[in-house]
């Protein structure tokens, strides 16, 4: 819609076509409903790529205060919540119908529902097969998203007509999304479903795994660390921090979580040690959430005695700087996500090395188009991917050439 909108009011005459029988229903859902459209500390670091400059240009020609601009134009109340997030004052449903208005400025027409069958190119023209008939075109656009919430009609259709063109794509994985654990190895921190606290956590690469993927991470993708929050869920754990990192992480690589993050833990154990007679788990619990101090005592001491029974003042210093040490530093293995049906977004997409940043058209093809989440363009959570959207697509709208 703001590719279509941004080029129908050049003049362009525009054809959108959209499979759904609902019209952008990612925009309905998300942010709890009120839309999170955009993040006003956006810029290329908050992206994942294996091209990360590509998505500068772009950023920088519609930035959040041109989509702010535009959101007020409409008349429509927003707020802001921590780290730059924006929010609808009402619904996300503000957010659908500011951006069919503005293709009704530019008097773009809609095919909807319709499914594109099959897509040739020759003589420099796209003829389209679809379910309303064949459309041709000299320009097309794939502003379809990515893979993640197949059940809203998500799919990797971008991604096929890319390779039908003979373009390369990066490999899709979920991203933003929670990460799974063994069944068995988890049992015991499956019982803290619905605990959370704030923690850091990063991704480990395991050994040899920059070589294996042919050295394809960057510095940055070594180091990226999230101050968020994590929450304990049956299979494994979720919550903004662990969504974010989910982007960073691959198959094999352990991630790093610092549990207690703005405490000095052996400093405090050390100090309530000789303070009187409590109990380890007493001190513990006061903090961390009580279950989960009672849990994590449970697991250091089940080899022997528990250890939350235990009078601190019988506790070995070195024991107090081990726990705390492990609690600063848990590292552990997941084994998966919980795919994209619990994906925000897709990582991966049309290797941006073969489109012009500027303009979002592919090298190699005159006039096809990628814009979005199609492209190997991830942001973090917090509204950086519908600017993403946003800023791609008003690239590719004011650089389609009016016929």
């Amino acid at each position: 819609m703001m590719t279509a909108a941004v080029a129908g009011q050049r003049g362009l005459r525009v054809v959108l076509i959209d499979h759904a029988r609902r019209l952008a229903e990612k925009i309905r859902i998300s942010g709890g409903g009120r839309c999170n459209f955009t993040n006003v500390g956006t810029g290329p670091a908050n992206f994942l790529s294996q091209n990360p400059n590509f998505c500068r240009s772009a950023l920088a020609a519609y930035t959040p205060r041109d989509f702010i601009d535009l959101v007020e134009k409409h008349g429509i109340a927003w707020h802001e919540k921590h780290r730059g997030q924006l929010f609808c004052d009402e619904s996300s449903e503000a957010i659908i119908a500011m951006l069919k208005r503005e293709c009704d400025m530019g008097q773009v027409s809609w095919r909807m529902p319709c499914s594109v069958e099959e897509i040739a190119y020759g003589d420099g023209r796209f003829t389209l097969r679809t379910s309303q008939g064949v459309l041709r075109a000299d320009q097309l656009v794939l502003a379809t998203g990515g893979m993640a919430i197949p059940q809203l009609g998500a799919s990797d259709f971008a991604l096929g007509v890319a390779r039908q063109f003979g373009l390369k794509v990066v490999e899709p994985r979920p991203a933003l999304v929670p990460l799974t654990f063994d069944a068995q190895a988890w049992q015991a921190f499956g019982a803290l479903s619905g605990v959370a606290l704030e923690v850091t956590v990063k991704a480990v690469a395991a050994p040899g795994a920059a070589a294996a993927q042919g050295g394809q991470r960057s510095a940055r993708q070594h180091r990226q660390e999230f101050l968020e929050d994590l929450l304990f869920t049956h299979r494994g754990l979720s919550g903004p921090a662990i969504l974010q990192i989910s982007s960073y992480w691959n198959p094999g690589d352990a991630i790093h979580i610092d549990l207690a993050p703005h405490q000095r833990l052996a400093t405090e154990l050390l100090a309530a040690k000789q303070g009187g007679r409590q109990q380890l788990g007493t001190v513990l619990a006061g903090l961390w959430p009580k279950r989960l101090a009672e849990q994590w005592l449970a697991h250091e001491g089940a080899a022997g005695a528990d250890m939350g029974t235990q009078r601190l003042a019988d506790v070995p210093d070195r024991t107090l700087r081990q726990l705390a040490e492990r609690i600063h530093g848990w590292s552990l293995i997941p084994t998966g996500t919980a795919g994209y049906k619990k994906a925000e977004v897709m990582r991966g997409g049309v290797d941006t090395r073969a489109i012009d940043q500027k303009t979002m058209q592919a090298k190699a093809v005159p006039g096809l188009y990628f814009v979005g989440e199609a492209l190997d363009v991830t942001g973090w959570l917090g509204g950086y991917n519908f600017q993403w959207a946003w800023a791609s697509g008003v690239a590719c709208g004011r650089a389609l050439l009016a016929g």
